[in-house]
């Protein structure tokens, strides 16, 4: 399958991007942009959040676990130098509900981790370490 985004520049380091027909703007802060959007590293992070977290969720569905609140973080680390690569990223998945099973929630991190997230499976072959933690809240 075939996918295509576009980033259509619009001044200064203002792009106006396209995703599945969502448009959102990606900037810079400072002397070089008026800080109109995210920069595009931190998408690298929201990709993996949504992309796992929507793995998660219907995983936990399908085990019939009555999750009532789900909310994924993800930290990164870069390199010191240029290109400031991602070296580390660090999912933790926050959970709340009634009588959660801890062996399940592992599951489906498991499966999201190693079979399901695309965006997960290319980080890991470009050499990022992937970490995870559980919380409950």
């Amino acid at each position: 399958m075939k996918h295509k985004v576009e980033a259509a520049w619009q001044d200064g380091m203002k792009f106006d991007t396209e995703v599945n027909g969502h448009h959102f703007f990606m900037d810079q802060a400072g002397e070089n942009g008026d800080d109109s959007g995210p920069r595009p590293k931190p998408l690298m992070l929201a990709a993996l959040a949504g992309c796992t977290g929507m793995d998660v969720i219907s995983l936990m569905k399908k085990m019939r676990q009555e999750v009532e609140y789900f909310n994924v973080v993800v930290e990164g680390d870069t390199e010191e130098v240029h290109p400031n690569a991602f070296v580390k990223m660090h999912v933790i998945y926050e959970f709340r509900g009634k009588d959660l099973d801890m062996e399940k929630i592992e599951k489906s991190i498991s499966l999201s981790e190693e079979r399901y997230c695309g965006v997960s499976a290319v980080y890991r072959m470009a050499g990022i370490e992937m970490t995870h933690e559980v919380k409950m809240v």
